[in-house]
């Protein structure tokens, strides 16, 4: 036994360590929105010292690893088998397959996070409600989603000469300020702070 678990953790850091060399190797330089996100969710953990997080939808990102290794205890989860139509793999951290919109997650958290990945979620006001569900008292809900002040979008891939997302098999809504008065009024928030930046311009503007 004790040699079948020693070689198959030999197996596996052999396979990690392939899936790196083939990333390192195929990097090409291509801008987002990322460094602007995280930047916001390391100021926000600064600012409230939390010790329990919840990162949604942290599909194949590091995220989740980043704030552990910063000391803090982070549960991962995401829609993984019903969003990814081959199932996800994360090889930076250990993400619970579950869906916000139904979740079976009954643990509190003191923060959470939900990155890029609300305006992939068309219930978003069930979405909203199970997150403020999941807070301890006095919690915090750190959010980054394309944002309008004025005009919702049920789906910015479908506006005519978006720059790209026409064949993807998810929407991408931009939400304005209605939803979030609405989230806030429904669950009895406050909002602390919020950033504007310009990531895309095309015939509408999306702010994150």
């Amino acid at each position: 036994m004790r040699l079948l678990k020693k070689i198959v953790h030999k197996l596996g850091r052999w396979y990690i360590r392939e899936l790196n060399k083939r990333e390192y190797k195929s990097q090409r330089f291509k801008k987002n929105e990322r460094d602007i996100e995280y930047r916001f969710v390391f100021n926000s953990l600064l600012q409230t010292n939390p010790i329990t997080v919840l990162d949604i939808g942290s599909g194949t990102t590091s995220l989740p690893s980043l704030m552990n290794t910063c000391g803090f205890v982070v549960t991962a989860i995401d829609n993984i088998y019903d969003y990814w139509p081959s199932g996800m793999f994360n090889k930076h951290f250990y993400v619970v397959n579950d869906n916000i919109v139904q979740t079976k997650i009954t643990e509190k958290f003191d923060l959470i996070t939900c990155i890029s990945v609300l305006e992939h979620i068309k219930n978003h006001k069930s979405a909203i409600q199970n997150m403020f569900s999941l807070l301890k008292p006095g919690g915090h809900l750190v959010l980054t989603f394309p944002y309008n002040e004025n005009s919702y979008i049920e789906n910015v891939y479908k506006v005519p000469n978006a720059g790209y997302g026409q064949n993807v098999p998810f929407i991408c809504q931009v939400y304005s300020r209605n939803e979030l008065n609405s989230w806030l009024k429904d669950n009895g928030g406050i909002l602390l702070e919020q950033e504007y930046w310009q990531v895309f311009f095309r015939r509408i503007l999306d702010i994150w």
